[in-house]
């Protein structure tokens, strides 16, 4: 590749994009890059509705990034190179952001580091990066890169896909036995926690043979055996399409351990929805779901969704409920997927192209990552809730810096332990493993706890869960283990833009509240709606303040009606949803107004995530609830 095109510096600076967009070639490489490009501001909420090829989404790269770019903007800029800072590619798993790279006219991005999903997306696409400086210098200079040889630098199984051509040819060559595993299949054993214990267990061999190697470290790139395999509408028809293009109509493999979710769009149409809103996102969102439905009937996959034959629900919440094992490799193309790590599973998020394979193979990729063992202790006082300990957590530097990370295709995740985890369900601590994502981590993993043995007897009914959950090996080794006593996390917030800008609610007295969302798979569980409840009751919302309930679940709205909780919202005003995953995405009831500021129980905060312009804080639900009644940001004790 010779540069012929231009390069695109995202910078933190506002007016130096504006500039480039406007004809002027700046060599911007000492400007600092904007952190954490994610992948809403590469592609909106919106835009994914509209279809899923470079064509559709090449217009809307980056559209309304720092409020300066527009449609079209970078295609008809003549960019050919895109450059940012650390952490590109956060957020969602969505591979229509690496798409609309493409369609943009992008041959090459170039950044500090970049997220494993969107990372892995770009791999899978074919779509080249690299974390070296110098190959931008040497573009620069006018000189020649050879982008082959950048595909070469990336791990064997990396490699081992760009040769093949991608992900979908290589897994065919797969099964044909014209590919090999790129990995040793006899290492010797090593102790292992309990992340690296799941992933060895499921180790791919070879075609008809048993899974499992002695041991995995830090690093390795191994096909594992795919459990559960997910999907949603913003997902499902690219998926398909994929899949029928390369495999024709061969079937699934284990069907029954797939299911499709109409979650995402099922609220766009509700009645305090902005007609604006409605009118650009109802009827491609609708086509992108019937796409789904097709494709279920079609191929015998299990659909859940309002009036489907399987309970509707947020899907995670829905994994959650009825799918999860523990000690099982567990997928979905959201990149919430880590919320199912709450039972003692290894579950991620993936892109369209690593689902299709899943589909296909019934294997799916996996980076061996760097684990961080979290151990909890002292106690939470009932008010410390686990929204508040991951906003902590993920907020400090070593993870917001990602201090972890030695290489570009470095991962990390979280297993989190230790006695403090007892005085929460599996409710509340799967808003821990849910969150690990917004911290640029792979997942999280929750230790073997009695909370999670409680849930599944009851949930699932009388099984050996115990025997099946995984337990870390005494002599395990971490990137770092890090203890945390519960006496000493403040109640926390995350400021406007990022999960990561963590804050005491104690400095934040002063923000006013316009808008409140109790809502998502991070913040509409029955724990989540009893907590913000118990604050609300009594109490009446501040003037000029708004409040959306969104139960995650059929059985949580059943779950919080039969127990009153509901009543209490319906009490002082409050719009309460049928069972969705809308507001969080700028989908459905809780989009901000002009002028407003929000306080929701999301795990999201980018601008104009939420569907538009306007601050967005992220508290818990009990926060939530006494910040609706003062109508600014308010410490629940306040109310007492």
């Amino acid at each position: 590749m010779k540069l012929e095109g231009r390069v695109l510096f995202l910078t933190e600076e506002a007016a130096l994009i504006e500039r480039q967009l406007g004809g002027e070639s700046i060599d911007l490489r000492d400007a600092p890059k904007q952190f954490a490009v994610n992948t809403d501001a590469m592609i909106s909420g919106q835009a994914c509705t509209l279809g899923y090829t470079g064509e559709i989404l090449g217009p809307h790269f980056l559209k309304n990034f720092k409020e300066v770019v527009g449609e079209d903007s970078v295609r008809s800029g003549g960019f050919q190179v895109v450059v940012g800072g650390a952490a590109y590619g956060s957020g969602s798993s969505r591979e229509v952001a690496v798409v609309a790279h493409q369609g943009a006219g992008i041959e090459l991005v170039i950044a500090e580091s970049f997220q494993r999903i969107f990372q892995e997306n770009m791999v899978y696409s074919g779509l080249p990066f690299s974390a070296n400086p110098e190959v931008l210098d040497r573009l620069l200079n006018g000189e020649e890169v050879d982008l082959e040889a950048l595909a070469q630098e990336l791990p064997p199984f990396f490699r081992a896909v760009a040769e093949a051509g991608g992900l979908l040819p290589y897994g065919q060559a797969l099964l044909d036995g014209d590919q090999a595993p790129s990995y040793h299949l006899n290492p010797p054993r090593r102790p292992m926690n309990a992340v690296e214990k799941v992933i060895a267990s499921r180790g791919f061999r070879g075609a008809g043979q048993a899974f499992g190697l002695a041991s995995v470290s830090p690093g390795d790139q191994v096909l594992c055996e795919a459990g559960f395999r997910g999907m949603h509408e913003y997902t499902a028809g690219m998926v398909v399409d994929l899949y029928k293009k390369e495999f024709g109509a061969i079937p699934v493999v284990r069907p029954e351990l797939v299911a499709c979710f109409e979650d995402h769009f099922v609220l766009i149409d509700h009645e305090t929805v902005p007609e604006s809103v409605k009118s650009k996102r109802l009827a491609p969102a609708q086509r992108l779901a019937e796409e789904m439905v097709e494709a279920c009937e079609e191929m015998g996959l299990r659909l859940h969704g309002p009036g489907r034959a399987l309970p509707a629900g947020v899907c995670h919440r829905l994994v959650v409920e009825d799918y999860a094992e523990p000690g099982t490799v567990l997928c979905l193309t959201d990149s919430h997927s880590p919320t199912a790590g709450v039972l003692n599973t290894f579950a991620f998020g993936v892109g369209s192209t690593a689902m299709a394979f899943a589909l296909r193979t019934g294997l799916i990729p996996v980076t061996v990552p760097k684990v961080v063992r979290i151990l909890v202790t002292g106690d939470a006082g009932g008010l410390v809730s686990p929204k508040d300990l991951i906003l902590h957590l993920i907020g400090d530097p070593y993870f917001k810096e990602e201090q972890w990370r030695e290489s570009a295709t470095d991962t990390c995740v979280i297993q989190v332990g230790g006695p403090g985890l007892d005085q929460w369900n599996v409710d509340e601590l799967s808003v821990i493993t849910n969150m690990t994502v917004e911290g640029g981590l792979m997942t999280g993993m929750i230790e073997p706890c009695q909370p999670i043995i409680d849930f599944l007897e009851r949930r699932r009914g009388p099984g050996q869960w115990a025997s099946k959950m995984v337990y870390p090996d005494d002599d395990a080794s971490y990137a770092r283990v890090i203890e945390v006593d519960l006496a000493e996390v403040p109640l926390t917030v995350a400021s406007p833009g990022d999960s990561r800008y963590r804050k005491p609610l104690s400095d934040c007295s002063g923000v006013d509240i316009h808008n409140v969302v109790i809502a998502s798979c991070t913040g509409g569980s029955y724990a989540d709606l009893k907590a913000a409840a118990e604050v609300l009751e009594g109490h009446q919302l501040a003037s000029g303040v708004r409040m959306t309930v969104t139960p995650s679940s059929e059985s949580v709205a059943a779950a919080a009606q039969r127990d009153g909780y509901l009543d209490v919202f319906r009490a002082v005003g409050a719009v309460i949803s049928e069972p969705g995953c809308g507001s969080c995405i700028g989908n459905g009831p809780g989009i901000p107004l002009e002028g407003e500021v929000t306080a929701s129980t999301t795990n999201r905060n980018f601008d104009r995530r939420m569907g538009a312009a306007g601050p967005v804080w992220l508290v818990s639900p009990a926060v939530a609830a006494a910040s609706a009644v003062r109508g600014r940001l308010t410490d629940p004790r306040d109310l007492l």
